[in-house]
């Protein structure tokens, strides 16, 4: 047992590849956790050891409706047929699960021009950065959604109302309103109050889901539709991989293993994982998952700290590092399977560079002959290694990507002891903050 794939769409899926963590883990330790814990495992695949009022995104298929779903995609044809620039307003999971969608669909260097523009603000508080935001504004048609849970975190909210005052001083406040859509809470909260007197677009941010969770909710999926993603194929793939995590036996399922070799190599003192890629267009992706891990399970003095690497650049600063340096590190690849487009290496006789070797191969054979060899070096170093190994960067296997790591965070920190669902150290630093600001 060191990998366990499960089929589905075309006869792929997420494979999980745990070979590389031995000898750090054994089998027999896998096995022992996983009858341990059999009875939580079973708790959880049917919902339970959690508040019921956080799990709204256990079962996906919940989030498939279909009069929510038509708005969106009419709201999203709207903005991309008339729009230049999409303000995206939101901090931590109202924007990481759509900005990780988004980049990987629409990398920056793909040269293909986005249609709308999407910038992201309200997810600091830096003022260059805000009139930068304000300032490729000007003279475009400018669309906006804010989303906010209950819209009392300050970075949002300011500079909504910084962006606010840009839009009614541009169209007037009738036409801006058609322009701005409003994502959250719509039980009496504020931005709803705020969104019912201006005449906004109003779109829900369920109260039975946290914001890091929320990526297949409204506040992930109308931003994708605004890119243009197929927001019908990433809730698919969710649903899929929802159906082949709860069909699948406890030792075969790769969530649950995922979960059961991380906390057994924690225990060991591998306090550190490393989400490792060698695909630039998961850059935020990996942001996602730490925002994910670190603020599900960095509490009561416990939790491995989630960091990323992408390669090979990172290999030439943090591999000497990760290579020799203190032995605390375990690493997870997120490896893509795809086949990469072709593009040979040119032949170049006369020019003497050295590299004559290399003549006439794919580019793609380089970086994946770098990824086999850090995971063996890196291994062979002491780094617990696992690959989770993706057939593909499409909507629906982003979708399955998306559910299979909240699946196992929720797992994961059940195992740590730990409420994978509230965040009172964040909650720690706004209260401080609105003590220095004066706030009543």
């Amino acid at each position: 047992m060191n990998t366990y794939n499960n089929s589905g769409r075309s006869g792929k899926n997420i494979r999980l590849d745990f070979k590389n963590a031995f000898p750090y883990v054994g089998e027999k330790e896998i096995h022992a956790s996983i009858a341990e814990n059999t009875e939580l495992f079973q708790k959880i695949n049917q919902g339970q050891k959690a508040a019921t009022d956080v799990l709204g995104w256990f079962e996906v298929t919940s989030l498939m409706d279909e009069p929510l779903l038509a708005k969106i995609e009419t709201k999203a044809c709207q903005i991309r047929e008339n729009g230049d620039i999409f303000i995206l307003i939101g901090i931590g999971g109202s924007n990481q699960g759509a900005r990780a969608a988004i980049k990987a669909m629409h990398p920056e260097y793909s040269g293909i021009p986005d249609k709308p523009q999407i910038i992201y603000a309200g997810n600091n508080l830096a003022v260059d950065y805000l009139k930068s935001v304000l300032k490729q504004s000007q003279g475009k048609s400018v669309y906006v959604d804010v989303i906010a849970k209950n819209f009392a975190t300050l970075e949002p909210g300011i500079v909504f109302r910084m962006v606010r005052r840009f839009m009614e001083d541009t169209y007037g406040e009738k036409e801006a309103a058609t322009r701005i859509c409003a994502t959250g809470s719509l039980n009496g909260s504020s931005l709803e109050k705020l969104g019912q007197a201006k005449g906004y677009s109003l779109f829900p941010f369920p109260l039975e889901v946290g914001g890091r969770y929320s990526v297949l909710t409204a506040v992930g999926l109308l931003p994708m539709a605004v890119a243009g993603l197929d927001i019908r194929q990433m809730l698919a793939g969710a649903r899929d991989m929802k159906q082949l995590l709860k069909s699948a036996k406890c030792e075969e399922n790769p969530a649950v293993l995922y979960a059961v070799i991380r906390n057994l190599l924690l225990k060991k003192g591998y306090g550190v994982e490393i989400l490792s890629h060698f695909e630039p267009r998961l850059e935020y992706f990996a942001k996602w998952w730490i925002q994910l891990f670190g603020e599900s399970e960095g509490k009561n003095g416990t939790g491995i700290y989630p960091t990323t690497c992408s390669y090979t650049e990172d290999l030439h600063s943090l591999g000497q590092y990760i290579q020799q340096g203190k032995r605390f590190l375990l690493e997870s690849f997120l490896t893509i399977e795809e086949p990469q487009e072709a593009l040979p290496i040119p032949e170049a006789k006369k020019d003497q560079d050295g590299f004559d070797y290399l003549e006439l191969k794919e580019f793609a054979v380089l970086n994946e002959a770098a990824f086999q060899a850090t995971v063996k070096a890196h291994h062979d170093g002491g780094v617990p290694c696992l690959n989770i190994n993706v057939p593909g960067i499409s909507e629906y296997y982003l979708g399955q990507l998306f559910y299979f790591f909240e699946y196992a965070c929720f797992v994961s920190g059940n195992l740590l002891g730990v409420d994978p669902f509230d965040q009172p150290g964040v909650e720690n630093y706004k209260t401080k903050m609105f003590e220095i600001l004066g706030r009543p």
